[in-house]
C-alpha cells in the first residue's frame, strides 16, 4: 500500500505521516521546500517524540520525498499507484495541490480502487474544498474521473510547537491526537490508520475541536501576547489569564450544545482535556507562534467570529469570545505580515469599516456592534 502526502513539515511528519505508516502505507511526501525535502531524503529514518505525560518515542521507516515544484510529473505518477492522498498544507494551499490529483486520477487504472482522499486541515470540510478545485480543474474531464477517487472529510488534532534546533526530520508532539474521519463516503473499505475513528456525522467532531482547540490556543496567545507573557503554559499558568480562556470555551460549548446537542458535561471534560494538554510544559510552544496571523484568525469562518456569530444568532452569550478577538486585536508582531497589516488597518480605518472588512459580519448582525465596540477601544489606545 502507498499513500502520498502533501507537505512534509512537522503536521506531516509527526502526526499524518506517522499514524500512516503505522497503518502499513509506503510513505511518499511531497512538499515544495527544497532543503527539507533533500534532508527528507537523506535520512533512512526519523523519529517522532512524545514530550509529557505518558509520552514515547516511536521510529518511521519506508519513507521518500519528492520536490513538487521541481518534479511535479513524479508526484503524478505516485498518484496514479497510490491508495491514499491526504494533506497538511494549510486550506489555502489546496488550490496548489489540486493539479497533481488531477493529472494523477487521469493515469489511474480505471479497474483498480478508487483513489482515497483527505485533506488534514485546520478547516471545516477541508476536503470538500479540494474536490472542488478538481473538480473545477478537470473540467469536462471530471465525469470520467469522479469514479476514480473517493472524498472523505476529516477532523484532525494534535499540538506540534516549534521544533529545537538541530532535530534534523525528528519531530517533538505532544502524546494527545485525534483524527475523525468520514465513514460514509468509503463504504465497506475505509483506510488502514491506526488511532483514526470513523464517524457518520462528522461536523459535530469538527467544529467542537475548531470551537474549542483551535479558539482556545489563539485566545490563549493574544491574552498571554497582551500580558507580556512569552509562553502558552505560561500564560495558562496566570489564573486571570487562564479565567478568561476557560470563559471563551464556556461560550462555544454553550453553542455546540444548543447547536448538536453535544452532552454538557462530556463537554466540560473536553474542555478540561484540552486546556490540560495546553498546560504541558514540555511543549515549549509560544505567544507569538500560536497567534501568527491574526487577521486570518478573525475572518468570519474562523475561531473567533465563526462560533461567536452563531452564538448571537441563537441568543447565547458572546461576550468572553469578543473579549478574546479585543486582544487579538492588541497583537503586535513586526515579525509576522497579518499583524503589521493588522495594526496598519487599525489606524487608517474607521471602526465600522475595519469590523465589515476583516469579520465579514454585516452591520445589521447582532455581534456587529459589540466587535466594533473593541475595535474602537483598540483604536483609542493607538490614538487612531
Amino acid at each position: 500500500m502507498k499513500a502520498v502526502h502533501f507537505g512534509a513539515g512537522n503536521i506531516g511528519r509527526g502526526f499524518v505521516g506517522l499514524l500512516l505508516h503505522e497503518g502499513g502505507y509506503e510513505l511518499v511526501f511531497s512538499d515544495v521546500a527544497a532543503p527539507l525535502v533533500d534532508a527528507i531524503n537523506r535520512a533512512s529514518k526519523y523519529t517522532v517524540h512524545e514530550v509529557g505525560e505518558g509520552g514515547r518515542d516511536t521510529v518511521v521507516t519506508g519513507f521518500r520525498a519528492i520536490n513538487s515544484a521541481e518534479h511535479p510529473e513524479q508526484v503524478v505518477e505516485e498518484i496514479a499507484g497510490a491508495n491514499v492522498v491526504t494533506t497538511a498544507v494549510g486550506p489555502t494551499i489546496l488550490k496548489f495541490v489540486a493539479p497533481h490529483i488531477v493529472g494523477g486520477l487521469a493515469l489511474r487504472d480505471p479497474s483498480s480502487p478508487p483513489l482515497q482522499i483527505l485533506a488534514c486541515e485546520n478547516a471545516i470540510n477541508a476536503t470538500d474544498l479540494l474536490r472542488d478545485e478538481i473538480k473545477e480543474l478537470a473540467g469536462d474531464a471530471w465525469d470520467a474521473l469522479a469514479s476514480r477517487a473517493v472524498f472523505a472529510n476529516t477532523a484532525v488534532d494534535r499540538i506540534v510547537p516549534g521544533q529545537p534546533e538541530g532535530g534534523g526530520v525528528d519531530v517533538t508532539v505532544e502524546p494527545f491526537f485525534e483524527w475523525a474521519i468520514e465513514r460514509p463516503p468509503f463504504g465497506d473499505d475505509p483506510p488502514r490508520i491506526p488511532g483514526a475513528h470513523f464517524v457518520d456525522d462528522l461536523e459535530p467532531y469538527i467544529e467542537r475541536k475548531l470551537f474549542t482547540v483551535n479558539t482556545g490556543h489563539a485566545a490563549t496567545a493574544y491574552f498571554g501576547a497582551q500580558a507580556g507573557v512569552e509562553g502558552i503554559a505560561q500564560a495558562l499558568a496566570d489564573p486571570q489569564l487562564s479565567a478568561r480562556v476557560e470563559a471563551a470555551l464556556e461560550e462555544t460549548s454553550a453553542l455546540l450544545e444548543a447547536k448538536h446537542g453535544l452532552d454538557a458535561e462530556s463537554l466540560a471534560a473536553y474542555r478540561s482535556t484540552i486546556l490540560s494538554r495546553f498546560r504541558n510544559t514540555a511543549l515549549p510552544d509560544t505567544v507569538w507562534r500560536v497567534g501568527r496571523q491574526p487577521l486570518r484568525k478573525l475572518s468570519r469562518h474562523e475561531r473567533f467570529v465563526g462560533p461567536a456569530a452563531e452564538a448571537a444568532e441563537r441568543g447565547l452569550g458572546v461576550d468572553a469570545l469578543v473579549d478574546a478577538m479585543g486582544a487579538a486585536l492588541a497583537f503586535d508582531d513586526t515579525e509576522d505580515a497579518q499583524s503589521v497589516d493588522l495594526q496598519r488597518m487599525l489606524r487608517e480605518q474607521d471602526a465600522a469599516t475595519f469590523t465589515a472588512s476583516v469579520t465579514g459580519l454585516e452591520p445589521e448582525h447582532p455581534l456587529f456592534t459589540k466587535v466594533e465596540a473593541v475595535v474602537a477601544a483598540r483604536q483609542a489606545e493607538l490614538g487612531a
